[in-house]
């Protein structure tokens, strides 16, 4: 098929028709985009000014559809960038009913988008909410945990976390199945010090319970442990008979890790061993294990020698 040659004049009267036939395009899609349309946008809902006295629980999904009036280019972008991307919804009539109106508040809503966007109606156009009585109450805060130390270095006193306790508001129910309230794992690798940290409380998946504070700062006294001997002496528990009662040996060598800082307080006084005569009245055992009523939280223990105890009972 033979190629159409056109002169030079041609070539140039040519290029003139398709800009022109290009810029009729654009002005007639940029006026076309300018006018006013109407478009639906979903957004998600917040809420603000909750009720003081009570507790409430949507019945319906925080995301709602708006019929938005807005020109062309937005309409076009819609998809790609949806304003607003959220709304905030006062609360402040949940105090006299159970139900929030979206017409009472499209004034205030249309001044959070963008100027040349106008809310015309939303929907569903009313919201509606299950009400409880509101209760407080205060639980401890539990430390989620995973730490590693150095070799020789562990926790060396009690862990301390401030606040200790956080306060819930909801539904008395639900709060009544809450007795602790979890932090987010608190991850340390390889700890050789005390550590100051602050970590997040769990996130609350119950919309209509709150709570606060959102964190805590958690002391996790670290220390470097060395291993310690006592000769304890053994006492004897459960003696109801008043037995004479002879124990071969009469002390015990209790060795246990302990932090530097408190080995030189750290007596005889601080531990208790014992062995329970009814193991011998009851169980018929031949021997009497050794144990521990007493010992700091703040060691660990290593081993108690010996941990069975012959005895001699004279009648």
């Amino acid at each position: 098929m033979p190629l159409i040659r056109l002169t030079k004049i041609e070539r140039k009267r040519f290029l003139v028709l398709i800009a022109c036939l290009l810029l009729a395009i654009g002005a007639w899609l940029f006026m076309a985009l300018n006018k006013k349309y109407v478009y639906t946008s979903k957004t998600v809902l917040y809420y603000k000014n909750f009720p003081q006295k009570k507790a409430f629980h949507p019945l319906q999904s925080d995301t709602v559809d708006l019929q938005v009036e807005g020109t062309g280019w937005q309409l076009l972008f819609a998809r790609l960038r949806v304003k607003p991307q959220s709304i905030s919804i006062n609360l402040e009539k949940l105090n006299t009913r159970n139900y929030v109106l979206f017409a009472e508040q499209l004034v205030n809503v249309n001044r959070q988008l963008e100027t040349s966007q106008k809310i015309i109606s939303v929907n569903p156009d009313t919201l509606y909410f299950d009400f409880t009585l509101r209760t407080v109450k205060r639980v401890p805060v539990k430390l989620m945990s995973n730490i590693s130390f150095v070799k020789q270095y562990g926790i060396s006193d009690d862990i301390e976390i401030i606040p200790e306790y956080i306060t819930l508001s909801g539904p008395q129910d639900k709060l009544e199945k809450i007795n602790v309230w979890p932090t987010d794992t608190l991850t340390l690798k390889n700890v050789q010090a005390t550590s100051v940290t602050r970590v997040s409380v769990a996130q609350n998946k119950m919309k209509n319970v709150n709570i606060f504070p959102s964190s805590a700062e958690v002391t996790i006294p670290v220390d470097e442990f060395t291993e310690k001997t006592m000769e304890i002496p053994v006492k004897i528990i459960n003696n109801k008979d008043y037995y004479n009662i002879k124990l071969y040996p009469k002390k015990v060598k209790v060795t246990f890790l302990i932090a530097l800082s408190k080995y030189q307080q750290t007596n005889e006084t601080y531990i208790d061993a014992v062995v329970d005569l009814d193991e011998w009245k009851i169980l018929n055992h031949n021997k009497l294990r050794v144990s521990l009523s007493r010992f700091p939280d703040f060691c660990k223990l290593v081993s108690i020698v010996p941990d069975k105890l012959d005895f001699i009972i004279e009648k």
